[in-house]
């Protein structure tokens, strides 16, 4: 498990996730948001019409539930709002970072 920064428009916060999220971040969430969002029937209840309605943690959700069940991805510190990613703390300016 890898530490990875995570925000929806809001605060920065640090999630535990397994590895090859954490080293493929980008493409976990882009897929997370523009294909399993809008096309999943498991997804129905983040549809509103057209809209998708969703957070970092309905992330963190989908990769316990359906991607990595056995690897489960959890919450370490939230950061608070950081700018979308401009004002992190020294100690996380290297992590993996991604705003939905």
């Amino acid at each position: 498990m890898k530490e990875v920064i995570l925000s929806a428009d809001g605060d920065s916060v640090v999630y535990s996730v397994p590895d090859a999220v954490a080293e493929h971040l980008e493409e976990y969430c882009l897929e997370f948001c523009a294909n399993w969002i809008h096309n999943s029937p498991d997804a129905e209840k983040h549809r509103k019409g057209d809209v998708a309605c969703y957070s970092e943690g309905d992330f963190i959700d989908y990769l316990n539930a359906y991607i990595f069940p056995d690897d489960e991805s959890r919450m370490i510190k939230n950061l608070g709002w950081t700018d979308f990613g401009e004002n992190l703390p020294a100690e996380y300016k290297d992590y993996p970072y991604f705003n939905f």
